[in-house]
């Protein structure tokens, strides 16, 4: 049998999670709010049925939630983190390659299987996931990637298919694709599709049978290898070691605005451990760091915003030299009399650890530096993301995000384990 893709997305998936541990909220509305408990970031069905659109700010929306017997939740990235482990665990047993595409979603390379068992092998894709994770997927099966999540999309919206729907050999190919609008094609963002329609290019049909030199000419290769994905011939590999990651960045808007220095260098503080953590899991060193500082431009009153760079004398992810670093960076363009929304860390020129080129003022990289780095960094793997850190970073944190409808971690603190009374 040729080559076979399945897509496996969480739906709903920080509102998924966030029932698992309250099952008195199935059937009712849920939404979970972005950083500051800003905008609708996730949406259970129920949600979605009374209008409630993706990126709508909660104070348009939150009465009608509440009066049709919704919830409303902050983020808990913690809770989503784990959650999203034991559904990537769960589908490794299901095939001997998988590509984590994000947080919710992931590629399973299938061979073995007959065309009219896929089907059913999605289904105990689906069963199996919700009975050990308890968090719903729908799984999309093609001969493509790009195909697999076209799937994907039918097998969410048609309840009749059992959250799991095969393209591959559909006698009804043609009339699918017809279905489908450019836009909604994986690959294909807004510029190109306005492009896609202004040539009457309306359909992922269409795309797919567009002259190649044309697609090419107009959409680059990675069009090309879109509308040949769509055909049904495999362009895009399975990923299973994702590449390291070019940039890091780490930075979040403040739960209130910050006029002290101290206040924005503990944050800043925390922001370069986070990202430093962020390097180390992909075996990487940054040899050039940046810091950013802004106000609100939203909101009445003086406005500044500045960003510098500096290059690190030695390639590295050392956590307290990447700190002190931007630290004095951030104390360069801080400016007294404003009130700072957001600040942050960029971390570039990021090499593999192994090849930091050293210079004939710097000693050679400290064994027990990197030993440090593993053990803090196991603990806080094991007990939480912030249970051993820099004192630089604060305690109080009075910077830090507005979440006031944090549900508990559930997973990853003691305290917070779900207690069973019979």
């Amino acid at each position: 049998m040729d080559d076979t893709v399945a897509l496996v997305d969480c739906n709903s998936f920080y509102a998924s999670c966030e029932r698992v541990f309250a099952p008195d909220l199935e059937g009712r509305p849920v939404v979970v709010l972005s950083n500051n408990d800003g905008c609708v970031v996730s949406r259970s069905d129920e949600a979605k049925a009374l209008g409630i659109e993706i990126g709508v700010p909660i104070f348009k929306c939150g009465r009608l939630l509440l009066n049709s017997g919704g919830r409303i939740f902050s983020s808990n990235y913690s809770l989503y983190g784990d959650m999203s482990q034991r559904v990537m665990e769960t589908l490794s047993a299901f095939t001997p390659s998988m590509e984590v595409y994000s947080i919710d979603e992931a590629f399973l390379f299938l061979s073995g299987f007959s065309r009219t068992a896929l089907t059913d092998y999605g289904r105990k894709i689906r069963k199996t996931v919700r009975q050990w994770t308890g968090i719903p997927v729908s799984v999309g099966i093609g001969p493509t990637k790009t195909l697999a999540k076209i799937a994907n999309r039918i097998a969410k919206k048609d309840p009749r298919l059992g959250g799991s729907f095969n393209v591959r050999g559909h006698p009804r190919i043609d009339a699918i694709l017809e279905s489908v609008d450019v836009g909604d094609v994986w690959g294909v963002g807004p510029r190109y599709a306005r492009l896609l329609r202004k040539n009457g290019i309306f359909t992922a049909r269409a795309l797919r049978d567009a002259p190649d030199r044309w697609v090419r000419k107009n959409m680059t290769i990675t069009g090309l290898r879109t509308a040949t994905e769509l055909r049904g011939t495999p362009c895009i590999p399975i990923e299973e070691a994702p590449p390291p990651k070019k940039g890091v960045v780490s930075s979040r808007s403040f739960g209130s605005p910050v006029e002290s220095l101290d206040a924005v260098l503990e944050a800043l503080s925390n922001y370069a451990a986070t990202a430093a953590r962020k390097l180390r899991a992909q075996c990487s060193a940054a040899s050039v760091i940046g810091v950013f500082l802004a106000t609100d431009r939203f909101r009445p009153g003086p406005q500044y915003a500045n960003f510098i760079t500096a290059k690190l004398p030695v390639p590295t992810s050392f956590t307290p030299d990447l700190v002190r670093h931007a630290r004095a960076l951030l104390r360069v363009i801080y400016r007294p009399g404003y009130s700072y929304r957001k600040t942050g860390v960029l971390l570039d020129g990021i090499i593999p650890e192994g090849n930091a080129q050293l210079n004939l003022f710097e000693s050679a990289p400290d064994e027990r530096q990197a030993e440090l780095m593993r053990t803090v960094d196991r603990i806080n793997d094991r007990l939480g993301g912030d249970t051993v850190h820099l004192g630089a970073e604060g305690i109080r944190r009075a910077w830090g995000m507005k979440r006031l409808k944090l549900s508990p971690c559930y997973t990853t603190r003691w305290n917070e384990l779900p207690v069973v009374r019979c």
